[in-house]
Parts: structure tokens; C-alpha cells; sequence
């Protein structure tokens, strides 16, 4: 099938009129100027499907769910809004409950339905565990974290740790050393400890500036690695989670290393209401998740759909970083070689953007 476009953001460029061919579910060749033969024309903008690598469910459930049939219901959900690359963050749980929750998202990685596996815990300061179980948060011990590797066989692609807890350098620098990404976030710890953690080989920071000291003054996580020039920022861009001031910060000095994602609990594509992360009850009103022990932020409600329209329309990102940050950057730390971008080769996971909202288009 050939398609034709006003615009179309290619491997880093917004480029006029173009045309693409796909064929069995790739691209083969891109091309300018008009084409006689274009099956479909789009008068919008042509980028590549959304990238989401920290997300924990949807449409009423979560990934921790050990029912596939309710597993699938959030794949679609955020698939519908234009996540094409989808990986399943799980919170913390006891260990028996983390490897069946595992067990249990195999299959869907293994299917190709889901990209990998995240542990967003249990290796998280107390100090800063936000919509995490406190009781069940842990210093990782090398030997478990290669239990937790093995369980997962092949599909666990990235573990958040708080660094400053015992063990977390050596675990990060073992799973580097496996090709696994470590992420660091959940944490109270200090500039010094953020600089070994990145130099142990850790590669994203889990939800920049949410559940770790702010960006007011002295030397914090969030001031060393919004400062590095190596390490990527997941950012929620609901409009709740980080304050415009922050998201004018990142533009300016980390745009390249900005990663959208949704941490989205169960109701994102749902209704407000009652929930339940993990043990803790959770109030969505207005599309805002809250604890209702603390009122703290429990996830968001996020599609990457709203988030990359936030990003654009509230925000004044131009289009091609707005697609770097939705779709390539993440790509490109986790070595997915064949999604993250239009390029010959890569798979036809494209989306058309009008503006407004966002088109999945299926070849």
C-alpha cells in the first residue's frame, strides 16, 4: 500500500509531502512530491506510534492482573490512543505476587503484544514511595534481582531503584551489564549518589522530579540528571504531575533526553471513582488519581495520546521534539531497532495527527 501526506516527521525532520510505501507491515521506500498511485491521502502530519516504557494498566485493570483476558483489555486501551511499543510496569508486591504477575505477562511479551516488563519496585526509599506499599519496600540484594531476571525469562526490560539503598549500585551495574535497563527514581537520595548511580550504568530517571527531592535549591537527584547529558527523564504530562516551570526547565536543557509516559494506574480510559493500587485505595476525580490515605498522586490517567498533544498544544514543543520525546528517545535506550521512527525498514506503526487528536492507522 502506498500512503501520502502533507507532512510527515522522518527520522528527526519534518519533511512536505511525502509518500511512503508499506508492504507485509513495513516500510519499504519513502519518497517526495505527490504519488499517483497513493491509496490514501492524510492532510495532517504522518509520526511514528507512541513508545509508552512505564505504564501500569487501563480501561478499569491493571498489568498485575492474572487474568489474560484483563491484560489484553489494557493493551487495547492504550493501543486505541496510539501506543504502538507498549511495556507493562508492575508496583511493588511481595515476592511470591511479583513472579506471578510475571508469569502471567509472558506471554504477551513473548506474543509481541507487549514490548518488556518493568519493576517499578520493590527496591524503593520509604521516604519517598508515593503509591507504593511502604511495609513491602526492600534493599535489592544481587541474588534476588537475578531470581527476579530469571523468573522473567527475557521479558523484564527495566527495574527502578532508589540508589542510596544498599545493594542498588551493584544491581544496577549487573544489569547493565545484562543489556537491562536500570532506572533510578522512588528516591531521597542526594546529587553524589545520583552521579555513581548513573555511572553504574543507570539509563533512566523514573518520573523526573515526582517521588524525589525538587529542583529548589542545593544539589539533588533531580538537579544531577536534569545536569547529565547521557540520562533520560520520563515526564507524566498530565498538567498535574510537574508544573509548567519544571517542563519549561526540561525544554530548555534536556528536550533530547525527555522519554513521555503515561504511569497510568487502571482508570486511564475509564471513568472516575474508587480504585486500588496494589492494597492502597485510590479516588480518581476529574481524571486526578489520589491515595485516599494522603491525598499523595497514586499514577496518572494519561493516554501517550493526551500526553504528546499536551506537550505540543500546552507546552509550544514543536512537532519533531514532541515525537522524539514520545517515540524515538525510548526506542533508542531500550534498542528496539525496528519502532521509534518512520525510517525504511521499521515496522508501519504510524499514526496521523490533525492538531487536535490523534489517528491510528492500520495497514
Amino acid at each position: 500500500m502506498i500512503i501520502s501526506a502533507a507532512h510527515a516527521v522522518i527520522e528527526g525532520k519534518d519533511r512536505s509531502e511525502i509518500w511512503i510505501d508499506i508492504r507485509a507491515g513495513l516500510i519499504h521506500e519513502i519518497g517526495d512530491g505527490p504519488h499517483p498511485s497513493a491509496e490514501r491521502k492524510f492532510t495532517g502530519t504522518l509520526i511514528p506510534g507512541f513508545v509508552d516504557i512505564h505504564c501500569h494498566g487501563g480501561g478499569g485493570y491493571y498489568f498485575s492482573n492474572l487474568n489474560p483476558d484483563r491484560i489484553r483489555d489494557s493493551i487495547d486501551i492504550h493501543r486505541h490512543a496510539g501506543t504502538t511499543t507498549q511495556f507493562a510496569s508492575l508496583v511493588t508486591a511481595d515476592l511470591s505476587q511479583l513472579k506471578s504477575q510475571i508469569e502471567a505477562l509472558i506471554p504477551f511479551v513473548h506474543s509481541g503484544d507487549l514490548a518488556g516488563i518493568h519493576l517499578e519496585g520493590p527496591y524503593l526509599s520509604r521516604a519517598k514511595c508515593g503509591a507504593h506499599a511502604p511495609e513491602l519496600l526492600r534493599a535489592p540484594h544481587l541474588g534476588e534481582i537475578k531470581s527476579l531476571i530469571e523468573w522473567g525469562q527475557g521479558t523484564i526490560a527495566m527495574v527502578t531503584f532508589a540508589p542510596e539503598l544498599e545493594g542498588a549500585l551493584e544491581s544496577i551495574t549487573w544489569l547493565a551489564s545484562q543489556g537491562i535497563v536500570a532506572a533510578i527514581g522512588h528516591s531521597d537520595a542526594d546529587a553524589d549518589t545520583a552521579r555513581a548511580a548513573i555511572d553504574a550504568g543507570a539509563k533512566v530517571v523514573t518520573h523526573f522530579t515526582n517521588a524525589m527531592a525538587k529542583m529548589i535549591g542545593g544539589q539533588s537527584m533531580a538537579t544531577e540528571v536534569l545536569e547529565d547529558s547521557d540520562i533520560s527523564l520520563e515526564l507524566i504530562n498530565d498538567g498535574t504531575h510537574v508544573p509548567i516551570d519544571v517542563i519549561e526547565v526540561l525544554k530548555k536543557n534536556a528536550i533530547e533526553r525527555t522519554i513521555l509516559v503515561t504511569d497510568a494506574m487502571s482508570a486511564a480510559g475509564s471513568i472516575d471513582g474508587k480504585y486500588l493500587i496494589g492494597d492502597l485505595e485510590v479516588e480518581v476525580k476529574d481524571s486526578i488519581a489520589r491515595l485516599v490515605s494522603n491525598g499523595s498522586l497514586a499514577g496518572s490517567t494519561l493516554t501517550m495520546e493526551r500526553a504528546f498533544i499536551n506537550f505540543i498544544n500546552k507546552d509550544g514543543v514543536n512537532i519533531v521534539d514532541a515525537v522524539h520525546a514520545a517515540s524515538t528517545r525510548a526506542a533508542q535506550v531500550f534498542g528496539l531497532k525496528n519502532v521509534g521512527s518512520i525510517s525504511v525498514g521499521k515496522k508501519a506503526d504510524i499514526l496521523h495527527f490533525d492538531g487536535k487528536k490523534i489517528e491510528m492507522l492500520t495497514f
